[in-house]
């Protein structure tokens, strides 16, 4: 059995979730039901990752390295990567915190929260146009200051109150860097 390491990461946020291993047949149980399959060295076993604790990895792409002889495995998490509960394998925040602000407003959005002011936001656009609005008008005004802190706290509230626009109309963060790619080329 000739096992290879396979680099899971997560293909919205781009974090590097875990690294286990896998064999051909591993591969091709991944292949054929679309979620990671890997070979546990400890249990001598195949396994489906999530398979008792519901943290399914579905598969997006499959990619060998240049030598072949590594996987990156990027996939859509359903909930902690880690056995012990951690968002990955190398501990929490090794990426952006924008697509995992992105994910926890889709989640608002697919299954609202009493009490949720970004729920309040999303059930009522004229309000979140107006948040968006006030939120641009508020850090123009900082600007004029020049107080860094004061800057920083209102960019933060208009990303965010940008973000939850973006959400309501079913625009990723992906989908705006694509297009600022494609226009810095």
């Amino acid at each position: 059995m000739k096992l290879i390491p396979v680099i899971t990461q997560d293909d919205q946020t781009n974090e590097v979730l875990m690294l286990a291993y896998a064999d051909k047949e591993a591969l091709r149980r991944t292949k054929k039901t679309k979620f990671m399959h890997y070979w546990s060295r400890s249990r001598k076993a195949y396994w489906k990752k999530g398979e008792t604790s519901g943290h399914t990895q579905k598969v997006k792409s499959l990619q060998y390295d240049c030598d072949r002889d590594t996987i990156l495995a990027r996939v859509e998490q359903k909930g902690p990567a880690c056995h012990e509960g951690t968002e990955t394998c190398f501990g929490e925040g090794q990426g952006s915190f924008l697509p995992r602000l992105e994910k926890t407003i889709e989640g608002r959005k697919a299954r609202p929260r009493k009490g949720s002011y970004t729920n309040r936001l999303l059930e009522d656009p004229a309000l979140l146009r107006d948040k968006v609005r006030e939120e641009a008008n508020e850090l123009l005004m900082a600007t004029r200051g020049k107080k860094k802190g004061e800057i920083i706290g209102e960019a933060g509230d208009l990303l965010y109150h940008m973000m939850v626009l973006l959400a309501s109309t079913g625009v990723s963060l992906a989908e705006v860097e694509n297009e600022l790619k494609k226009r810095h080329s």
